[in-house]
């Protein structure tokens, strides 16, 4: 079940989470959780089992009917469990939009790839890290 967890923004456990799909630099949480406290358009909801929230996902509208995914994160000791395609198909289910967009780094791009999204290489937005644009065109099968 996915929940708004905004308000939750300043609780360690959140931060934990969302520090998990930002580049490894303290000032790249902040500007993420500033981001989110600050743009009302930027939604972050809470993937909840078992009464924890075990993962996030943060997005903003990138056109009437897209999504763009900004964050995306399981925690650790829950991954490889198809916890990130649930928040992915609440998501879907929720918003209901005719495209998902992500874009992300080589460590992630396997995820989306086994996701169902469609790939391609952006190549090197910044110095030796290739970047790839990734694309999820729902359809009814995803509502099942």
């Amino acid at each position: 079940m996915l929940i708004d967890i905004k308000a939750k923004l300043d609780e360690e456990a959140i931060q934990e989470l969302l520090g998990w799909s930002v580049f490894p630099e303290p000032e790249h949480l902040e500007r993420a959780v500033q981001r989110y406290k600050d743009d009302a358009s930027a939604k972050l909801l809470g993937y909840v089992s078992e009464e924890e929230i075990i993962g996030l996902i943060g997005y903003h509208y990138a056109g009437s009917d897209t999504i763009e995914i900004d964050h995306i994160a399981v925690d650790p000791s829950e991954r490889y469990k198809g916890y990130g395609r649930g928040i992915i198909l609440e998501l879907l289910d929720l918003e209901k939009p005719a495209v998902l967009l992500a874009e992300t780094d080589e460590e992630a791009v396997d995820f989306y790839r086994s996701s169902r999204f469609t790939v391609e290489s952006l190549g090197e937005k910044y110095p030796g890290t290739e970047r790839f644009k990734c694309t999820y065109y729902a359809d009814e099968d995803d509502s099942e």
